[in-house]
């Protein structure tokens, strides 16, 4: 009993010295909340519009207006110019005032009545990836649109036969939208870095001052942490995604196993990590230089697959990337417990391994040397 009250007091304190330190409440606490809105209202709009292109009509025929006319009318995409000129056309992609050219060639009715293969030029700049999968979408739309309707007034005429229509259905990005696809990902990446950080310099303060550890104290600060981080995967999973209507809750009982175990595993992490920082400050440091390579590795922002293999390795053995890949196969695509049992016992795995490993750097080496002193 008197174990429990003072693993109560722990736990409770743990709050408190939390609440008290402002730069440890912020990056715990207020920058989930923070990152919850911000996030996502900055890929509220989901697709990219009204891109600027430039369209090079060289025949300037009926059938080079009518496929103007429908580019125009495409949601993707802006038509900025039209001119005949394609040196004038490659100045403004340069100038950065144009991402595309839509190359109309002056031959174009007679290849198209004839049957020819080829003839419209589409040239996108691949500065920007997202802007140039708009443009091919919106452009490729209305091109297909017009050159079908062209056809079919010439099929007694010419045996040329339009390519037949491929329709794509998302299967769990419904909307085909970047912030449906990249803010998931990215959820338990935000709870892994703010425990990361908030808890390393909340430790590492903790040394600072002396800090000789007890047994109920080390599991306390454990349980304390583990709640503030089970309620962040909840709050962003559940009302987050609710809120911008993200796809969720495909596999609800299997994210409620999940997330004790990921931030366990983060918490074990965190701990070792501090256990070898002499100022709360150097916590800081571990974030700036590794944030940007986590997500990279996460295989969101590129698969893995088309990695070097000594990467996918590398990036497999990261709890981060198994965190991210596990909560997206569970909450946007819905599959069962069973296919994402190894990296559950992966990450737990290694939570027990770094758990036990901080809980000798911070308990039992701090009792041998009070016993030494």
């Amino acid at each position: 009993m008197k174990r429990f009250q003072e693993f109560l007091y722990y736990y409770a304190k743990t709050f408190r010295d939390i609440a008290k330190n402002s730069s440890i409440l912020t990056t715990m606490v207020l920058s989930v909340l923070f990152y919850s809105f911000f996030y996502p209202t900055a890929y509220q709009a989901q697709h990219a519009e009204a891109l600027p292109i430039v369209i090079v009509d060289e025949e300037q025929s009926t059938l080079t207006a009518s496929i103007i006319n429908a580019a125009s009318n495409s949601p993707n995409i802006q038509v900025r110019a039209v001119t005949g000129n394609f040196a004038e056309a490659e100045a403004l992609v340069k100038q950065q005032r144009a991402d595309g050219i839509l190359l109309l060639p002056e031959n174009l009715s007679n290849s198209l009545h004839r049957g020819e293969v080829g003839g419209v030029g589409l040239y996108l700049s691949a500065a920007y990836f997202l802007r140039t999968k708009q443009i091919g979408l919106g452009l490729a739309t209305s091109i297909e649109n017009t050159l079908a309707e062209r056809a079919e007034k010439f099929g007694q005429v010419s045996h040329f036969s339009p390519a037949l229509s491929i329709h794509q259905i998302p299967l769990f990005n419904t909307l085909s939208g970047y912030g449906s696809y990249i803010f998931p990902a990215i959820a338990p990446l935000i709870i892994h870095q703010t425990i990361v950080l908030g808890l390393c310099m909340l430790v590492a303060g903790y040394r600072n001052t002396g800090w000789r550890t007890q047994k109920t104290e080390f599991w306390g600060l454990f349980a304390a942490v583990l709640s503030i981080g089970c309620l962040g995967c909840f709050y962003l999973f559940g009302f987050t995604f609710w809120l911008y209507d993200y796809p969720r809750g495909g596999n609800f009982t299997g994210m409620l196993l999940a997330v004790p175990i990921y931030i366990g595993c983060v918490i074990g992490f965190s701990l070792v990590l501090a256990s070898y920082l002499d100022l709360p400050e150097r916590a800081g440091h571990l974030i700036v230089f590794t944030s940007i390579p986590l997500f990279l590795l996460s295989g969101a922002a590129w698969p893995h697959a088309a990695m070097p293999e000594w990467m996918q390795w590398f990036a497999w053995i990261l709890p981060s990337t198994n965190g991210v890949q596990m909560f997206v196969q569970l909450n946007q695509m819905g599959v069962p417990t069973s296919i994402v049992m190894p990296k559950l016992i992966y990450l737990a795995t290694v939570a027990a391994i770094l758990l036990a490993l901080s809980y000798y750097r911070l308990v039992m080496m701090k009792s041998i040397k009070k016993e030494a002193d």
